[in-house]
């Protein structure tokens, strides 16, 4: 079975709103453009930007048989960026069903940056 654990103070997990633009770029095409993607940091990890599937071109994304597990998160799926090539297997992952305590990421997506060309986060 599983551990489920819940973010505390030794473990934190934070989620705002980020008030700028974000913008995923592979091999010159725009994966996502968002005006509403969410940071969330976790503990000492750097900040990752979700960003709504709405705002994501889907069409670009190939589904992969990769699956991780985060004891705060949940079960983690994964994308890959084909036009990005070997470099972009499974540059993008989604916690479909994710805990209670983080639940406003279901329906985000998440991007490694050194998967992809650019994450890019400017004014609206």
């Amino acid at each position: 079975m599983k551990t489920v654990k819940i973010p505390n103070a030794d473990h934190p997990i934070t989620i705002e709103p980020n008030p700028s633009r974000v913008r995923v770029i592979v091999a010159g095409r725009i994966v996502a453009d968002s005006l509403t993607a969410l940071t969330l940091r976790e503990s000492d990890y750097p900040a990752v930007q979700y960003i709504p599937r709405d705002d994501v071109d889907m069409s670009l994304l190939e589904r992969t048989d990769n699956q991780t597990y985060c004891p705060y998160k949940g079960d983690a799926a994964y994308y890959s960026i084909p036009a990005g090539g070997e470099r972009a297997t499974n540059a993008v992952w989604t916690y479909e069903a994710p805990f209670e305590a983080v639940a406003t990421i279901k329906n985000h997506l998440a991007f490694y940056s050194d998967r992809v060309d650019a994450v890019e986060e400017s004014l609206a």
